[in-house]
Formats: C-alpha cells, sequence, structure tokens
C-alpha cells in the first residue's frame, strides 16, 4: 500500500527557510540542579576531613576543650549525617541496614572518648558511598545516555512549508524530513527516498541497512546518506527507543535472585552482628579482668568489620553493568533475575519461520492440475491466503501480486492452526494446506500428488496442496525458505558458550525440518508439532537436559516462551507482542547475540561470585584480627579493609561494561 501511494502523490516543493512552530513553545530543557544528593555528599566528606584535621590541629596547640569538642561534633554531624538517615529510615521499616552499624560504632567510638576514631570511620565511611555512587552512577549513565539516541525537534512538511516542531508535538501522518547525517527522532515508515541507516543504537547491528519506500525506520537511528521522507507511525511515547528504555529502567529496579537472597540474608546478619557486638562489650569485663573501655573499642572495631556493606553491594553492581552493556549491544534484558537465569542455560530450542531461517519465503514452484494455467492456481491460492498472517501465506500473496494477478475476496474463510485454511470463494469450497489437514479431514491424497509433496520435501521446500471440494486437487504451490546466512556460525558459537543441546521446533514435516536443520548445523529437529506439543518437547528436554531457552519471533511462540525456563524474543524492533513476550529480547535477527547474551551472563555470574567469595574473605580475616588478643587491629585500618573491599567489588563489576562480544 506504501508503494502504490508513493506512486501516486504528487512531490511537494521543499521551501526554504525551515519554519520553527508556533503551536506550542519548545519545552524548556531540564535542568536539575546542581545540588543533588552525590554533590552533598560529597560537600560532607570534605567538610568532615576537615573537620578531623582542625581537631588534631586543635589538640595540638592545646586549644579550649569546648573549641575541640565542637569541631568533634561538626566532624560527626557531616561526616553521620546520611547514615543516620539512613539508618533510622530502615528502622522505620523495621530493617537493619549498613549505615546504622556504622552510626552505631561511630557513636561507640565517642562514648569512649575515640573522637578522631570515630570520626574518621565516618569520613571513610562517607568516602566510601561517594565512590559507589560514581562508580554506580557510571553504570546508570550508560544506561541513560540511550535518551540522548533522541533528538528534540524534528523537520516536517506542513501545508507546503518546512517547520521544525518538537517531536512531542509530531502526530500519526506527518512526513518528517531527513537529511543526511541526520538522526531519526521517531519511529515511521519511509514514503519517498533512499538512504543508508545505521539501526546500531537500536539492533546492536554494525552494517547500515538499505531503507527503501515502505521499510520501517526507528527513533535513534541515523541517516547516513541519501535524504529520505518519514511517514510517522508511532508518537514519541509509543516508539521502540521509547519502549526499550522503559524496559531497561524497569530492569534496574528488578532484583536478581542472589541480590534478593543477599537482602533478606542482611537483615539476620545485622542483628547477629548486633548481638554478638553487645555480648562482646559486656561479657570479657565481667568475666576477666579486661579494662572496659579497650574491650568497648575492639567490640566497635568487630562491628565494622563484620559489616556486610561489600557482600550486599557486590551483586547489584554487577547485574547493572551488565543490564547496561546488553542494553548498548541491541539485548534486552528484563530484569537481573533473567540475567543470572541465562547463565544456567543447558538447551536452546529455536522456531524454525522467521528465527533459524530468514522468515521472507518465495514460491519456487507450482505444479498445476485438472487444466488450470499457474496464473489461475496462484491467484486462487493467494485469494484463500490473503486473510492468513502466517509467513507462507505471505509468500504466495507476494508472488500473485508480482504477477499483477487480481484477488478474489472469500465468502467464507476459516484457518485451521498448523493445518491450513478452508474457503470459500465464488462457491468454491476450497482447502488449502498440508497433509495434515487432509489426513483429520479423511481425504484421500492421490499417490500422484503425495509423491511430488515428497520431493519438495527432500529439497526442503514446504508444499501447500489446493483441493476443492467434493473431489478435485487443483494443484501444488511449493515455498522455500532459506536458513539465515550466520545460522550455522551462531549455532557453533553456541555450543563454543557450554550449551550442550540445540534443538529446532516447527509445525513443518520432518522433511523439510531435518533438511533445514542438516543446513544451519542443528542437533535436533523436531517437526509435525502443534504449538501445544512444542510446550510438550521443552519440558522433555529441560528434564533430560537441564534449563532449557526458547527462542522465537514473540508473536506466535507466546506458549513456548512462557514455559521455557527463559523466553528470548528475537529480531524485535518495532514489534510490539516481541518486546512484551519473554524474559529476553533481542532487538535484530542477528543470532549470534544469543551466544554473546550467554557469554555476558556467564562473565557477570563469574564476577559475582568472585565478589561474593572476596567480600566473605574479607570480613572474616579482618573479624579474626579484630577478635585476637595479640592483634590491635585500629579502628581507622578495619574503616580501610572494609570500606576498601567495598570499592573493589563495585570496580570489578563495572569491568563488565567494557566487555566484549568476540
Amino acid at each position: 500500500m506504501a508503494q502504490s501511494t508513493l506512486q501516486t502523490s504528487t512531490p511537494v516543493e521543499r521551501v526554504e527557510p525551515i519554519e520553527k512552530s508556533i503551536h506550542k513553545p519548545k519545552p524548556a530543557p531540564n535542568n536539575p540542579s546542581f545540588w543533588t544528593r552525590e554533590h552533598i555528599e560529597a560537600l560532607l566528606v570534605v567538610v568532615t576531613a576537615l573537620a578531623i584535621a582542625t581537631s588534631m590541629i586543635f589538640e595540638k596547640l592545646e586549644m579550649p576543650d569546648w573549641a575541640i569538642f565542637t569541631v568533634n561534633i561538626i566532624s560527626y554531624l557531616a561526616g553521620g549525617y546520611f547514615g543516620v538517615r539512613e539508618g533510622l529510615h530502615s528502622l522505620l521499616h523495621k530493617e537493619i541496614n549498613v549505615d546504622l552499624l556504622m552510626v552505631l560504632a561511630a557513636g561507640g567510638a565517642a562514648i569512649v572518648n575515640q573522637w578522631h576514631e570515630g570520626a574518621i570511620l565516618l569520613f571513610l565511611f562517607s568516602l566510601s558511598n561517594v565512590l559507589q555512587d560514581y562508580a554506580m552512577g557510571r553504570s546508570r549513565k550508560a544506561i541513560q545516555s540511550l535518551l540522548d539516541l533522541r533528538p528534540d525537534t524534528a523537520t516536517i512538511r506542513r501545508d507546503d512549508r518546512l517547520v521544525e516542531v518538537p517531536v512531542e508535538e509530531l502526530r500519526h501522518g506527518d512526513v518528517v524530513i531527513l537529511q543526511p547525517g541526520a538522526r531519526v527522532p521517531v519511529d515511521g515508515r519511509v514514503i519517498r527516498g533512499t538512504a543508508s541507516v545505521n539501526q546500531a543504537s537500536i539492533t546492536g547491528e554494525s552494517v547500515p541497512v538499505l531503507k527503501q519506500p515502505g521499510d520501517e525506520v526507528f527513533a535513534g537511528t541515523i541517516n547516513e546518506n541519501g535524504a529520505l521522507d518519514v511517514e510517522v507511525t508511532r508518537l514519541s511515547s509509543e516508539s521502540t527507543l521509547s519502549r526499550i528504555i522503559q524496559m531497561v529502567e524497569t530492569a534496574q529496579d528488578s532484583k536478581a535472585n542472589t541480590q534478593t537472597a543477599l537482602d533478606k540474608f542482611e537483615q539476620y546478619y545485622a542483628m547477629v552482628v548486633i548481638g554478638a557486638t553487645l555480648l562482646l562489650v559486656f561479657l570479657p569485663p565481667l568475666l576477666t579482668n579486661v579494662s572496659f573501655n579497650d574491650n568497648f573499642y575492639r567490640a566497635m572495631v568487630v562491628m565494622v568489620v563484620a559489616s556486610p556493606c561489600a557482600l550486599v553491594i557486590s551483586t547489584p553492581a554487577s547485574i547493572l553493568s551488565a543490564i547496561a552493556n546488553g542494553a548498548r549491544h541491541g539485548v534486552l534484558f528484563k530484569g537481573g533475575a533473567h540475567l543470572e537465569n541465562m547463565a544456567l542455560i543447558k538447551v536452546v530450542a529455536f522456531d524454525k519461520t522467521g528465527t533459524i531461517t530468514t522468515g521472507r519465503p518465495i514460491v519456487t514452484d507450482i505444479v498445476v492440475l485438472n487444466g488450470l494455467s499457474e496464473n489461475d492456481l496462484l491467484k486462487l491460492t493467494a485469494s484463500a491466503e490473503a486473510r492468513s498472517e502466517h509467513p507462507l501465506a505471505n509468500a504466495v500473496v507476494k508472488a500473485a501480486k508480482e504477477r499483477q494477478l487480481p484477488l478474489l475476496e472469500p465468502e467464507v474463510f476459516e484457518a485451521v492452526p498448523g493445518r491450513g485454511i478452508r474457503v470459500t470463494i465464488e462457491g468454491k469450497d476450497l482447502l488449502v494446506g498440508s497433509e495434515r489437514l487432509f489426513d483429520e479431514g479423511k481425504i484421500t491424497i492421490p499417490e500422484a500428488v503425495r509423491q511430488q509433496q515428497m520431493a519438495f520435501y527432500q529439497d526442503g521446500k514446504t508444499a501447500l496442496l489446493i483441493y476443492q471440494q467434493p473431489e478435485h486437487w487443483l494443484g501444488i504451490v511449493a515455498i522455500a525458505d532459506t536458513p539465515r546466512p550466520e545460522a550455522k556460525q551462531a549455532i557453533q558459537a553456541l555450543h563454543q558458550v557450554g550449551i550442550v543441546k540445540i534443538a529446532m521446533l516447527t509445525g513443518d514435516n520432518s522433511q523439510v525440518a531435518v533438511a533445514i536443520a542438516d543446513k544451519a548445523g542443528i542437533d535436533t529437529p523436531f517437526a509435525n508439532l502443534m504449538p501445544e506439543d512444542k510446550v510438550t518437547v521443552l519440558n522433555e528436554l529441560a528434564a533430560q537436559y537441564g534449563p532449557v531457552a526458547m527462542v522465537g519471533d514473540g508473536v506466535n511462540d507466546a506458549p513456548a516462551l512462557a514455559t521455557a525456563s527463559l523466553g528470548i524474543a528475537m529480531g524485535a524492533a518495532g514489534t510490539d507482542v516481541a518486546l512484551e513476550t519473554a524474559d529476553v529480547v533481542l532487538m535484530s535477527s542477528d543470532l549470534s547475540k544469543i551466544a554473546y547474551a550467554i557469554a555476558l551472563s556467564k562473565r557477570a555470574r563469574r564476577i559475582v561470585i568472585q565478589n561474593l567469595v572476596f567480600s566473605l574473605s574479607v570480613i572474616i580475616v579482618l573479624v579474626i584480627s579484630a577478635l585476637l588478643p595479640f592483634v590491635h587491629l585500629p579502628l581507622p585500618l578495619g574503616v580501610v579493609g572494609h570500606e576498601g573491599s567495598t570499592v573493589v567489588v563495585v570496580l570489578n563489576g563495572l569491568r563488565l561494561l567494557a566487555f566484549q562480544p568476540e
């Protein structure tokens, strides 16, 4: 329809200069206040450091006690401000967090007149939080940078004039003018012009894609050469880019299984630490002649070094970085739990049409019976299939249009899922489909027709049988859908990243399935499957090998995607259903992205384990050092070890931002 509209439309003359929209003032840019929480935290860290230094100088100069006390109070107020806030907030929710433990330890140091030690604790803890926020901010900025992909304004044609308007003002049907080098402001359809468009920001494809009239373009992509006229098909808030941003923001808030377990563990662990600290404060002085002040100080050190700060932050730092990396490469994880689950996958099952194959089947052969011509048979078959959304039906309709055959309107249309269709055209009752449609209808297929059908199957072609009731066989239309060029290499890459079994699920017959599987390097094809049969096969694969990932287009594979341990929707750019279905979304149709996503998830899992082992080891070493009677671990040194480990695990997690697919 787009092409016919283009051919009959009258070119509109470009008018210069471009005018600014007067409908509404352009929205003012978002200028957040400089004094964000991060800036205030950094300022308070500086104030705390200055107060500590001033207190030490005052003591050296033997200044009045009230002056030293005042400076010490300032260091505590500045260093403990956010810690007290977070600690009280957690108590209101009947929780105990690391901030509360740090504040209690600092207060304990003040009780035994170790003001400098407590202030240094608060200073190092606050400094560590600032560094963590900065490091975690890098991951969030990597995700928020998606917002910068969309331009603020668009040049459109209205009333034979070129007008520049904010993207929020664009309406369905507006025609956007794209010059070479311009970034596409909204999703739309090309109605005039030809150009290469760089879609890497959306699909992760490194090679620009040629766009012609009728093709879709996505907001955030770049027109590299040529001029394009693009008709708006989605508003700014509905664009693929907007939905990607919403999905990634949701994924940030979705905790991984490990993180959820650690959050629960933190509450019990913190209560154990407080209980152990209280016992350590009172029991030794009661049972021995140890100094209360010395023992109290040691208990505060134990409280600090036993705090699970590094343990708690180790997982989100890694998961957030991995999600950001995936988004940059066109792989969207819908949460940390799905990222973790992908690392455990043992089997990958593919839908055939549109996944392993290109999804663009073409009519290759037309066999006519009972005196019909090829055009008559193709016209009749295309008229019957016109209402179907199946890729094979689209291939037949496309072939008829290429021959400029006029289609007829069916009086009756009934789709039989996985088998074919029943239609009535000009009073003729027709059946179009696979042999299963006729076998179930107890219609005997002539031997000559079946032999020709088998010959097509052996060539990897799908054969549609056309039958007019009661007993007239009209012919066969053969359709071929070839494997994607990268399929074999992508399948090999999956084995290299640890996948033990690769299967293909299809409703096609076994001969076609075997032919396609051999070309693509698939281990095991499963043929003649109805949608419910695919669910059964997935359950059997999971029982035999372990967790299974199902890869489909997200449109007609919903039951299988929901049943699998992990659902992967492929080629989802611009497809609403695919973005809503499945746990992982591949924006392009590049099969190699699956191996990359699995490798990324496994790397993230390894880094999470590294962080957990490292943070636990540091806690154990520091606690033992604080408890041993012949080792005097000072509070500042304990804080350095504790907070240093926290920064180390965050930085280790940030390495995932630089992960590159091989």
